[in-house]
């Protein structure tokens, strides 16, 4: 028995999103053929169940990169090996709004989590075979969805210094978890892609007139994030 997520292991799959927020976790859970509730231990959500007849698990991360971290480390030793992030972040390009889809193509490295992997030279990317298949689930939904590197953070209240330079730079997202997926991911040798749904824009943090325009975001995160791992799961010849 793992020391976070208590659970057996054949109540895991191998397919696994990874959301931040438990609430978004019972959404993704929702369109499962047939959802179990497999555990709530310390904050860890679970659900697993059938999507178009593959097996596959939704958990909660909750916030920062250590609980990351643990969600991966836990969730592999039960047997997941290919992990799918859906969550919500800030704007940094001034064209930007919520609602807004960013496929993630890589973090820059603000959290303090995976030096404890690699050191800050190794570059936080996710696995090319999932970011394809969240493009192409993109594209066969018409879902307009920019692709593009992000920077990804353990303290939410700290001085927001840099937003400039990022913005030059082309960075696209501010959120705190990616950069922990993926090194973690590149480090164990575990698949790993991030997708997420815009809350607001540079200047204003999910404002009230955009809070239709990031549910419906919401929504597209999550069901191009479910076709995007039944993808994965043919090429790997599952289901």
């Amino acid at each position: 028995m793992e020391f976070h997520i208590q659970c057996e292991a054949a109540e895991i799959a191998r397919y696994c999103f990874t959301p931040g927020d438990p609430a978004r976790a019972k959404k993704i859970a929702a369109y499962f053929q047939d959802p179990k509730f497999v555990t709530d231990s310390r904050g860890y959500l679970v659900f697993s169940g059938h999507y178009r007849g593959v097996f596959m698990t939704v958990c909660a991360t909750n916030m920062g990169g250590p609980t990351v971290a643990i969600a991966l480390e836990e969730l592999a030793h039960m047997g997941a090996d290919t992990f799918i992030r859906v969550g919500s972040c800030g704007a940094v390009q001034p064209n930007m709004g919520p609602g807004d889809i960013v496929i993630s193509t890589g973090a820059v490295r603000l959290g303090g989590t995976g030096n404890a992997y690699l050191p800050l030279h190794y570059p936080a990317v996710p696995t090319f075979q999932v970011t394809r298949a969240l493009a192409d689930a993109a594209s066969a939904m018409n879902v307009p969805a920019q692709l593009g590197i992000g920077a990804a953070g353990d303290a939410f209240y700290a001085p927001k210094e840099g937003r400039a330079e990022m913005a030059k730079a082309g960075v696209l997202s501010l959120e705190m978890e990616s950069d922990t997926l993926y090194i973690v991911g590149q480090f164990r040798g575990w698949r790993t892609g991030a997708i997420f749904a815009t809350d607001g824009t540079p200047t204003e943090v999910k404002p009230a007139w955009g809070e239709q325009s990031y549910k419906r975001g919401e929504q597209n995160a999550i069901e191009i994030a479910l076709d995007a791992m039944y993808r994965v799961a043919q090429q790997d010849g599952a289901g």
